[in-house]
């Protein structure tokens, strides 16, 4: 992968990543939620691994990596993973989509708590925005009337934890290559998840028999594409670019996960929604740090002439 391409890549990824929501919907509502999900990041987590195998990359973690890779899991695969499973059976897959848009935000704010990055002025009032933006969403609901979803809770507590995992990924120093990181953290993760479906799903994997064709076709669609190799492409895309630049294609999954739910599940778009996908993309731009950087680099590039 070159820079030139990794838009190319990065553009699949989010047409990816936005209909793997519809996906989810689909599947969260024909099996157990959180059965499903962990055979899905199972799976996802095999193929990492098996690419890796194939590339002579496969490693096994120490003691000390192992640690690191249990206490991020919880965060990025169980905490993400559930919420979100539990979440899509109590909203609609737009709301999923736009409340997800919020992660960029949350992770600004979390790298400001926990990393002590700098708060200027643009961050704060677009992080004011694009939470403004999720509350019309939330308010919006499944109906276009005032109503917060039970669903909304969780998939905001499924950005939140993502957030979260991504500044221990970043405060947290391990030797693994981001890619083995990634692998054994869906297979740690999908383990836990497993775990809490015997717990709180009596009968789960049970419902994993029951479908029909076109979701196992969607089940390993998901695992595969969006999960296993679309993880491991956008980690080596934003290398090449940036994380600044990451910002503007988070809003293209965005915009893709909108009209998938709304084209294949039929979902109605009320004018909430789009009032607050507005104000999403604008306090991602503004809150993640995206514009301040942007202007950064013209100063610099004015001042190098």
């Amino acid at each position: 992968m070159t820079q030139s391409n990794a838009y190319i890549w990065l553009i699949s990824i989010m047409v990816a990543w936005g209909l793997n929501v519809v996906a989810l919907k689909v599947l969260v509502e024909e099996f157990s939620p959180v059965a499903m999900t962990s055979l899905r990041i199972l799976t996802a987590g095999l193929v990492v691994l098996t690419v890796l195998a194939l590339q002579k990359k496969w490693t096994v973690p120490g003691v000390k990596d192992f640690g690191v890779i249990l206490l991020i899991s919880l965060f990025n695969i169980v905490g993400h993973h559930y919420f979100l499973s539990i979440g899509l059976k109590g909203t609609t897959a737009v709301n999923t989509g736009l409340i997800l848009g919020l992660i960029p935000i949350l992770t600004a704010i979390a790298a400001v708590i926990f990393l002590k990055a700098r708060l200027t002025l643009l961050k704060a009032a677009g992080i004011l925005v694009g939470f403004g933006g999720v509350f019309l969403v939330m308010a919006a609901g499944s109906s276009g009337n005032i109503q917060i979803a039970a669903g909304d809770w969780y998939i905001l507590l499924a950005a939140v934890t993502q957030a979260i995992s991504f500044v221990l990924i970043k405060k947290i120093s391990v030797d693994l290559n981001v890619f083995v990181l990634t692998g054994w953290m869906m297979i740690t993760g999908a383990i836990l998840l497993g775990g809490i479906s015997l717990l709180t799903e009596p009968g789960g994997y049970q419902t994993l028999v029951q479908g029909e064709g076109y979701h196992y076709a969607i089940f390993f669609s998901s695992a595969f594409i969006a999960t296993g190799i679309g993880h491991m492409i956008y980690n080596n895309a934003i290398r090449l670019i940036g994380p600044s630049e990451s910002a503007v294609f988070t809003n293209l999954n965005l915009l893709f996960s909108i009209t998938g739910a709304a084209l294949l599940l039929g979902e109605p778009v009320y004018i909430g929604q789009i009032a607050g996908f507005a104000l999403i993309v604008a306090g991602v731009l503004g809150g993640s740090g995206a514009v301040d950087h942007w202007f950064q680099r013209s100063k610099r590039s004015v001042h190098g002439h």
